[in-house]
């Protein structure tokens, strides 16, 4: 495949895993895609990071650099978790995020999904893989909400 099919068809996942638009925003500007032996993308890197990484079953894992890029795609709250000022640092140094110190989440985000876990300033604190609805991240006291890969320690 060419690069530009390439991005084509990673725009397209994209849009669907994360909503309209996030594709055209994840994937904009200099892009350096690492392939698997049988060439198939395996990582998307820009200049600021690691976008992402598309696993076997299809979906992209996020990194920090492409969670900003879907979060500057999609209007708040939609696609994040937010999170206080009480669990703020623990988050930042890519510790998970329990249920009973969400302050809101997108309300389409089911188990599974890939979120960028953001501050209620609206900065990107993590990135991760929701354990819970955001239905149940707002009625739950405890539990996992968002099994953190990778915080912002910056």
């Amino acid at each position: 495949m060419s690069e530009p099919e390439d991005r084509g068809r990673l725009v397209r996942i994209a849009d669907y895993q994360f909503g309209p638009d996030a594709g055209e925003a994840l994937f904009a500007g200099e892009l350096r895609i690492e392939r698997s032996k049988s060439g198939r993308p395996r990582q998307v890197h820009a200049p600021a990071g690691r976008l992402v990484s598309l696993g076997g079953d299809g979906r992209f894992t996020l990194g920090l650099a492409g969670g900003r890029r879907v979060l500057s795609a999609l209007p708040a709250p939609a696609g994040r978790v937010v999170v206080g000022d009480e669990s703020e640092p623990f988050v930042r140094e890519g510790k998970n995020v329990f249920a009973k110190f969400v302050a809101a989440a997108g309300p389409e985000i089911r188990p599974g999904d890939e979120v960028p876990v953001v501050h209620e300033d609206g900065e990107l604190l993590a990135v991760g893989r929701a354990e819970l609805s955001a239905g149940a991240m707002d009625e739950f006291e405890t539990g996992m909400a968002v099994k953190v890969r990778e915080g912002c320690e910056d």
